[in-house]
């Protein structure tokens, strides 16, 4: 059994951390609502998919239903590692750009650390107590 104390404490950077995560991958699944051409190309290039635009929308809609799942902490198991998957995905796709290292695409490994504070996420959840699971399990919420 974990304790409580270890519980309180890790809740609040667990919240913090996916909060910061929503965000950041929020923007990307926004842009494929504002930008779909953007991420027709970003398909093409390093995926090697022929995306439709109107493609771009339903793959926006699924990340960002699994972004909220993810923010508000439903079914922990599950959207964790969806959100942890779907940013493995990009980074690895991405290899060629960290084999060129001083290319001016210095940003890109900026995912690396986040890809392991995804990884972290998701092994810690039993620590995330601020979370619509742990809520629904406490009975807290009203029927």
């Amino acid at each position: 059994m974990m304790s409580s104390t270890i519980m309180n404490k890790a809740a609040v950077p667990l919240l913090i951390q996916r909060i910061a995560v929503t965000l950041f991958m929020g923007i990307w699944a926004l842009d494929k609502f504002v930008n779909p051409g953007h991420t027709a190309g970003v398909f093409t290039k390093f995926y090697g998919i022929s995306l439709p635009m109107e493609m771009t929308w339903v793959l926006g809609l699924v990340q960002l239903a699994v972004l909220i799942a993810f923010l508000v902490g439903f079914m922990k198991t599950y959207s964790y590692f969806l959100v942890f998957l779907m940013h493995a995905g990009s980074t690895l796709s991405a290899w060629k750009v960290y084999l060129a290292l001083y290319d001016g695409n210095l940003l890109f490994w900026a995912a690396i650390p986040v890809l392991a504070a995804l990884w972290l996420q998701f092994s810690l959840r039993d620590f995330d107590s601020i979370s619509l699971d742990n809520k629904l399990r406490a009975g807290a919420l009203p029927s």
